[in-house]
């Protein structure tokens, strides 16, 4: 059995692999604001700690253990909520990284793998973004995340050895269907259900990688069981998929076709991106096992049956 902390264990992707850890039998410290996180979603068995990730004192409360590895999944997560508070968002995405890297010296655990996310990217031309390519974020979100993988960087030469997970849009049952500022299929599918209507902000031919939670999961887990892994890796699924096919493979879930508007547009967005995930299949021996398809009918019916309670 293994000890890890995990970080955003409240929370969409947190959650999930803390369950994970579970159900292999290791034991779980688990931290979480509940902000936008839900105390029902925190796993059974987890020793949970309420606080911000940026509150230094915090790791005065935490257990003092040799932990197997920090995984560092909390944090604000929208590129267009960024914009509202900047300095907000730089500390719990990028001042909750130093404090857990000197936590990870204090108690001498010399592993961290982190959720970054395609965010660092920016603009990008219409091919596959490999981890090699120039990070230009186009929001606070990105700089935030891209900044917490050069202190990830910098603290490999005190023997922190870690490996950041750049996400692209994970979905999937678990995910928050009230914020319809973060994750584009949960907006759609959330108000898809409520009033068969979606609002779009932009344009169906902006272009997107989906990635099912389960194989989000399994990305975490082989970064843990390949302590030699280090450095940045794509964690795509679906591939190069427009807006709008997005939304009629949603659509043919439903009973009726809902009423698709197209209007406004979303700070920081950019036309597209997908992810090349060579690398992270080369070294990780990662590969999404879950269509797009398989995904969204999964989180549907999930959804469906979660919005009537």
């Amino acid at each position: 059995m293994a000890d890890y902390l995990v970080t955003g264990v409240g929370g969409f992707i947190g959650a999930a692999v803390a369950a994970r850890l579970l159900a292999e039998g290791h034991s779980v410290v688990g931290v979480d604001n509940l902000t936008t996180g839900y105390a029902e979603n925190i796993p059974a068995g987890t020793e949970f700690f309420q606080s911000d990730c940026q509150d230094a004192a915090l790791y005065h409360r935490l257990p003092v253990r040799k932990y197997d590895a920090i995984l560092h999944i909390a944090g604000q997560s929208s590129g267009e909520i960024s914009f509202d508070d900047p300095v907000y968002d730089l500390r719990t995405n990028g001042e909750s990284t130093l404090h857990l890297l000197k936590f990870a010296l204090k108690v001498g655990c010399s592993r961290m793998v982190y959720a970054s996310t395609m965010s660092v990217y920016g603009m990008h031309p219409d091919c596959p973004a490999k981890e090699s390519d120039p990070c230009f974020p186009h929001s606070f979100y990105g700089v935030g995340k891209l900044a917490s993988e050069h202190y990830l960087r910098l603290y490999e030469q005190y023997g922190v050895a870690s490996a950041a997970l750049r996400l692209f849009n994970v979905y999937g049952p678990g995910q928050n269907m009230s914020n319809l500022r973060q994750g584009m299929v949960s907006i759609f599918m959330a108000m898809m259900l409520a009033d068969n209507h979606v609002h779009v902000k932009g344009s169906p031919d902006r272009y997107r990688d989906f990635v099912y939670i389960d194989d989000v999961v399994d990305a975490f887990m082989l970064c843990l069981h390949n302590r030699e892994a280090r450095g940045t890796f794509n964690i795509g699924g679906s591939g190069k998929v427009t807006v709008g096919e997005l939304i009629d493979k949603m659509a043919a879930l439903h009973p009726v076709r809902p009423e698709i508007r197209f209007e406004g547009r979303t700070a920081g967005d950019i036309p597209g991106i997908y992810a090349d995930i060579s690398r992270a299949g080369a070294e990780l021996g990662y590969s999404p096992k879950v269509s797009l398809e398989q995904g969204l009918s999964r989180m549907y019916a999930w959804a469906a049956r979660a919005m009537q309670k």
